[in-house]
């Protein structure tokens, strides 16, 4: 079986490892000493998600032939970020546009300037879930991560819906009194 990490081709000496699950392990627990963590697996060129991991974990290493993983480290993690937070920081100035733009006929502008909040929100979850420790701890708009993305999901549930409904005055309020201050309020958190 062949092993790369980072698309780096790498030699493995296997001890006991019987399943790519045992091998996982053994891998996360390296990367862990050494402050990395898996973030991507893909294995004989098909990528894995979470759900999936529990069905290539039961099979035996004779099965496959290739395994690969990315990896990234916590400053890679911070630095990512970093990034995020001034990304975050245009949507949200860009968020206080959508009212304008809704009155305005620019429904398709609207729809893609909301597709990359949706993607940035997702990103960030991603990635802040990939340094718990430090994340579970942040502090967003005076509330505890799972709290502060308990209360902004229903609010992109309403906005959703006030889209696909055509419904401007909802979506217009909703962008500029509701999103825009928590998309401001994680660019705040981020940069802490």
């Amino acid at each position: 079986m062949d092993f790369f990490v980072n698309s780096e081709k790498i030699d493995v000496s296997l001890e006991n490892e019987k399943t790519v699950g045992d091998v996982l392990v053994a891998f996360e627990k390296e990367f862990a000493a050494n402050g990395a963590t898996t973030v991507a697996i893909t294995l004989d060129d098909e990528n894995i998600s979470a759900n999936d991991f529990e069905r290539i974990a039961k099979k035996s290493l004779s099965e496959c032939s290739k395994l690969e993983l990315s990896v990234m480290n916590v400053s890679d993690i911070e630095r990512e970020l970093k990034l995020s937070a001034d990304d975050f920081s245009k949507l949200a100035d860009e968020l206080e546009n959508i009212p304008v733009l809704m009155q305005s006929g620019k429904d398709a502008e609207a729809g893609v300037l909301i597709k990359r909040v949706a993607d940035e929100i997702e990103n960030f979850c991603r990635v802040a879930s990939l340094s718990p420790e430090k994340y579970d701890k942040m502090i967003l708009d005076g509330k505890q991560f799972s709290e502060f993305f308990a209360e902004f999901s229903p609010i992109l549930k309403d906005f959703e819906s006030a889209l696909e409904s055509k419904d401007t005055v909802l979506t217009g309020d909703l962008a500029e009194y509701e999103l825009t201050p928590r998309i401001r309020a994680i660019a705040n958190a981020i940069r802490m």
